[in-house]
């Protein structure tokens, strides 16, 4: 009875393995910086979730702009730093090199250009637009036409304020527009909207009434950090509070140095309640005179303030502050402050590679959003002039060009012009990237070589060929040396 009973009941199944058990086990991770606590709550307090243009908002980019604006207005460690990056990188202007099968053509379209970069003063708005992405966070510029141009292109370059690139009415059913910009479904550019008047400008009436410019005629020169990022801000925003605490232990250094050496106290009595002493109004003001001996009131005495200083010296702190500070924007501790007595040869020159790196990105990035652009729009202005240009060039997109700017000089040119030797002599490198890395054309460089040698000749002078020596200069000798250099 009890067997057939047995066979009613559905069959045991075995018991899984561990190992089953432990891959059917839902598997946790944990990470510290993912967790919060009481200690780390406050300072997680403003993480968020929100887009690269969500985060960027109208509100939030206006905020960063004015407080940029006055701390490079008054910090003098905060414009020289923004002078810098714009001398370094733009320096006296990019210039023009064509690779073209024509070198007769390559010469003039390069001397045409540059004749019409000086008559714009393209470097000077270069260098303004370089200084307005690094405390505006972007810079915008107009391609326009200025009849005032004494050269046959009267194509002009109008640098604008990002203040007034804004949509007054956008609306958050707009999901094809960003404030100012509005985009096509494959996330190009289409229309900027730009403002007739800076919204802070104080003549009235004041029109907000926005024209919608083509993309085309618009350059937007910005640095995106974040994918699906189209607003830009400065780039000195992670630097902006370390340059108001900077500010601040300056003045609390003045002020504890002006207390210890101005004869400064409060006046403060032995005798007992009842004792005898002169009157003394409470908190009346005696008057000190400098450097003088004086009396205090009968039965009273002055006790001085003590100035107490913070625990680490004002320059050393200066020095970290500052070296934080130039940290994102890759510009060493040595060239922000403009002293490199701190540095030995070697340590200074390893500083100035990384700093060096990042000036040629941030060129390669101008060539391509900039340069490649205000070339294409010189280009369809000068095919519009009967005989300017050959007939069959072709697009300018096929053009074979390189964008040359200002070399960086060496602060030991003898064990530059060594390398340089064996670099040509093995191969490794040609006259072109040579000249190149001076900001020079090979081909200019070259025929005034040709025309010196020819003069030298006629008057009856021969070169002389200096001897390059095999032999390294001590690294001691070379720091004596370069020490000037280094701090310039």
């Amino acid at each position: 009875m009890l067997r057939w009973f047995r066979h009613l009941l559905p069959a045991r199944r075995p018991s899984p393995s561990p190992s089953v058990l432990q891959a059917l086990r839902l598997i946790k991770a944990r990470y510290d910086a993912a967790a919060t606590t009481p200690e780390n709550r406050r300072h997680w307090l403003h993480a968020d979730d929100l887009s690269a243009n969500a985060a960027n908002s109208a509100d939030v980019r206006r905020l960063l702009r004015i407080r940029c604006r006055y701390e490079i207005a008054n910090n003098s460690y905060a414009k020289g730093l923004v002078l810098t990056l714009a001398h370094d990188t733009i320096g006296t202007g990019p210039r023009l090199q064509l690779q073209t099968p024509s070198n007769e053509l390559n010469r003039r379209i390069e001397q045409e250009f540059a004749q019409w970069s000086r008559a714009v003063r393209l470097p000077e708005k270069l260098r303004t637009m370089r200084m307005a992405r690094a405390g505006d966070g972007e810079a915008f510029a107009l391609l326009t036409s200025n009849p005032a141009l004494p050269t046959p292109i009267q194509l002009d370059l109008r640098v604008i304020e990002t203040d007034q690139v804004t949509t007054p009415n956008l609306t958050f059913e707009q999901t094809d527009a960003v404030d100012g910009i509005r985009f096509d479904p494959h996330g190009n550019p289409v229309e900027y909207h730009v403002l007739q008047q800076h919204p802070g400008e104080a003549c009235q009436p004041l029109n907000l009434d926005a024209r919608r410019v083509p993309a085309a005629s618009l350059i937007h020169y910005f640095r995106a950090d974040r994918p699906g990022q189209a607003r830009g801000i400065p780039d000195i925003t992670p630097a902006l509070p370390l340059f108001a605490h900077l500010r601040r232990y300056t003045l609390a250094v003045i002020t504890a140095a002006e207390i210890a050496a101005l004869p400064g106290g409060i006046l403060y009595t032995d005798a007992p309640a009842n004792g005898e002493a002169e009157s003394v109004e409470p908190l009346d003001l005696i008057e000190l005179e400098r450097g003088m001996l004086m009396t205090m009131p009968g039965g009273w005495k002055m006790n001085q303030l003590q100035a107490q200083f913070p625990t680490t010296t004002y320059a050393e702190f200066k020095r970290e502050v500052l070296g934080e500070i130039g940290r994102c924007l890759l510009v060493p501790v040595n060239v922000l402050t403009g002293d490199s007595s701190r540095h030995n040869y070697a340590s200074g020159r390893l500083d100035h590679q990384t700093y060096f790196k990042s000036i040629r990105v941030e060129q390669s990035h101008l060539e391509t959003v900039v340069m490649d652009r205000i070339l294409a729009a010189w280009f369809d202005e000068a095919a519009l002039l009967p005989g300017f240009l050959p007939e069959g060039l072709g697009p300018i997109a096929n053009w074979q060009r390189t964008w040359m700017w200002d070399g960086t000089s060496h602060v030991d040119p003898l064990k530059e012009a060594n390398a340089q030797a064996v670099r040509l002599a093995s191969l490794t490198t040609t006259l072109a990237d040579e000249y190149a890395r001076m900001g020079l054309d090979w081909e200019t460089q070259l025929r005034q070589r040709a025309k010196e040698l020819q003069l030298l000749t006629e008057l009856g002078l021969a070169p002389s060929t200096p001897a390059v020596s095999d032999e390294e200069p001590d690294d001691q000798d070379a720091e004596q040396t370069a020490a000037a250099a280094l701090a310039a």
